[in-house]
């Protein structure tokens, strides 16, 4: 039936009890005044990992009142940039020491592989760790040439309350994208996760007050985007909401915050292109594309769903990426070798399969994979690693963002031919080029429309480089300087030094 590796044994045990989760609002934990819970079954072992307080319009008003206060009351935001670093450095101490315990949760949650889970939980204390460098190191700027009785400051100051949304994919890594910079900036902050895989967010809190933040500066609302995302979104005593998710989400994040016309920063989705001349490394690049259809079974933003293969090499460089694809380690979550897991959902597994069905209706041919499959002891919601060919541009799986373990393969001759077919998107996420020529790097990474540009690599990520998209990717940035300066307000101080201004009414 299949030939590729399935991995169904797993090292770690799966938890007996689901882990109860609970809002927390100003300093303290809470359930719903209403008392409504949700659970979230894993998609990988059919049981339910955690319980979580529901919440709706009350408990996101009492956040957002709570941050409020925090913030007009200076305990956070007039504090010294020492005093906040002091805080995010102790909670990155904090996220490395429960990496594991947040991680086990986190791959129950989503049905990643507990290796990615690893990764992305410890790898996130270098975000705080970075946003803390930045607490200590933001300035403004000064103007002493205006005339020697004028003196002009340019202050920079924190935005305010700051709604922050998170998705399902990444939740640990996508909140340490936001969560410390705006902490840095000195603002207080509302969160709140996917109701899917909520529990890292929630059991963050905890460290949160072991590290000494105070009461009020961070509050987490678990819950459903309507009602808890909507009111997020327009409650006027927000100044700020950032979110990470689709773009029609996005879209409507961006008209009902328009009411109040608070800032907005989107990081949304992609159809990210890898682009392969005949001169590179071949055998990189074709591990790369592998690595990023595959990575958290393709359900990432910044997924390689499109691979863009010069003519001459294409026929042999898609059946390098089809034979490492079915080598690719593919099963049971909790098992460090597995490197593709479950489906997030039901019917995001339908979704992709659509894709794909849709695909093969119109003539494309696959490759490989192509089916749902109910891996045995783990239960339906897997995906095979999935690679198509033979498809014309206009196709919805060469187009659209399918968010799943498939890989759309196109060719090309020329650079212009090449650019025009990473540029005819709706998204302007990331792309990558791989060639040996310098000169074939730079005019790519010039005339790709994209937020981030890979060249001979794919996915390297660093707190210091900025990340965000183009046209329907997004709008602002994360990470580096640019995305704590999203948290910052520009205030321009003018003074007259002395009383040497002429004055304007000649009067007795």
């Amino acid at each position: 039936m299949l030939d590729m590796k399935i991995i169904i044994e797993g090292e770690i045990a799966v938890p007996v009890e689901p882990v109860t989760l609970r809002h927390f609002i100003d300093g303290g934990w809470c359930d719903s005044v209403d008392g409504a819970v949700s659970e979230r079954v894993s998609p990988s072992h059919g049981v339910v990992v955690s319980r979580a307080a529901k919440g709706g319009k009350a408990e996101a008003e009492a956040a957002i009142a709570a941050a409020r206060r925090a913030f007009d009351d200076g305990r956070w935001s007039r504090i010294s940039g020492r005093e906040r670093a002091k805080v995010l450095l102790k909670v990155a101490d904090l996220i490395e020491r429960e990496t594991e315990r947040l991680a086990i949760l986190e791959t129950m949650e989503s049905g990643k592989p507990i290796g990615q889970s690893r990764g992305e939980v410890g790898g996130s204390a270098d975000l705080w760790r970075y946003a803390a460098s930045l607490a200590r190191t933001v300035h403004g700027d000064s103007h002493d040439t205006l005339g020697e009785d004028m003196l002009a400051m340019v202050l920079k100051e924190p935005i305010g309350v700051v709604s922050i949304i998170t998705p399902w994919n990444f939740p640990f890594w996508i909140l340490g994208q936001k969560l410390p910079f705006a902490l840095a900036a000195g603002c207080t902050c509302v969160v709140k996760p996917s109701e899917m895989t909520p529990a890292t967010t929630a059991l963050l809190a905890e460290l949160l007050v072991e590290a000494g933040l105070p009461a009020g500066v961070c509050n987490i609302v678990l819950g459903y985007g309507a009602p808890v995302g909507a009111v997020m979104s327009e409650h006027p005593l927000v100044d700020m909401v950032s979110f990470t998710g689709s773009t029609a989400v996005g879209k409507m994040i961006s008209a009902t915050a328009s009411g109040t016309l608070k800032k907005v920063a989107l990081e949304l989705g992609g159809k990210n292109a890898q682009v392969i001349f005949p001169d590179a490394d071949l055998e990189d690049a074709a591990d790369a594309v592998t690595f990023g259809v595959h990575f958290n079974v393709g359900q990432c933003c910044n997924s390689s769903s499109r691979v863009i293969v010069h003519d001459d090499i294409a026929e042999a460089f898609t059946a390098r990426v089809v034979e490492l694809s079915r080598h690719v380690a593919f099963g049971n979550p909790l098992n460090p070798a597995t490197q593709v897991g479950a489906i997030v959902t039901p019917e995001h597994q339908r979704k992709i399969d659509s894709y794909v069905q849709e695909a093969a209706a119109a003539g494309a041919q696959v490759e490989l994979g192509g089916n749902p499959l109910d891996v045995e002891g783990l239960g339906p919601q897997f995906y095979q690693p999935t690679i198509v060919t033979n498809l014309t541009p206009d196709m919805a799986i060469a187009r659209e963002e399918v968010f799943g373990p498939v890989l759309s393969v196109l060719t090309f001759r020329t650079m212009e031919e090449a650019l025009a077919l990473v540029n005819d998107s709706a998204y302007g996420l990331s792309a990558g080029v791989w060639s040996r020529d310098v000169h074939t790097c730079l005019a790519f990474a010039r005339g790709a429309g994209a937020g981030t540009v890979w060249t001979n690599t794919w996915m390297d990520g660093f707190p210091e480089v900025a990340f965000g998209g183009m046209r329907q990717s997004g709008q602002g940035r994360e990470n580096g300087r640019y995305g704590f300066e999203e948290f910052l307000e520009v205030k321009s101080v003018v003074m007259r030094v002395g009383r040497t201004r002429a004055p304007w009414v000649n009067a007795p």
